[in-house]
């Protein structure tokens, strides 16, 4: 046999071994060459990745997924569905006379009243589910805000439900809710 290093003869099994533990290794590699070198994905699937949003969402589907009777007199109905990993998100928004807002309020039944805030929130936040996407300011970032938990557990599949209500001028309020579902 012949002398392969200082120490002495290399054994048969010894060989095995070593050609194993480098086919393992090149296997290896080669996965991580692969997977680095994947063509990058197409932007188009990005909305297919979660969490998404869902481009059939409507303020009517919205609503019937939150519980929520939109009032007949709101205009600028706006609504999102956002697909999670584990709880989906629901957006739903419009603006509402002011003077009907507190009857909205009371169909909502909320667990406590709602709480006014005069000042914008300082702390920087990310919801999980902007407003943002409908092209509406987070109502944490507004002052004059009356808001508070509707539900949490709610009855059905709902999870949780929060309202918001913020005066936009002195007679139309924009009325935010936001659930999970």
């Amino acid at each position: 046999m012949k002398n392969n290093t200082v120490g002495g003869p290399m054994k048969a099994g010894s060989r095995a071994r070593g050609a194993s533990a480098l086919g393992a290794i090149v296997l290896l590699w080669s996965a991580l060459a692969a997977c680095s070198t994947a063509a990058p994905a197409d932007p188009a699937d990005a909305r297919r990745q979660v969490p998404d949003w869902a481009e059939d969402a409507t303020p009517a589907s919205v609503s019937r997924q939150l519980g929520v009777k939109i009032p007949a007199k709101a205009t600028d109905r706006r609504a999102a569905y956002q697909n999670g990993f584990q709880d989906d998100g629901l957006l739903l928004a419009f603006t509402l006379p002011t003077p009907d807002v507190d009857a909205f309020i009371g169909e909502l039944a909320p667990e406590n009243a709602l709480t006014q805030r005069d000042k914008p929130l300082q702390q920087s936040f990310a919801p999980t589910t902007p407003f943002s996407h409908l092209d509406l300011a987070e109502p944490e970032t507004l002052p004059e805000v009356r808001e508070g938990q509707v539900c949490a557990p709610c009855e059905g599949q709902l999870n949780s439900l929060q309202v918001a209500v913020h005066p936009l001028d002195d007679r139309n309020s924009r009325v935010y809710l936001r659930g999970v579902d």
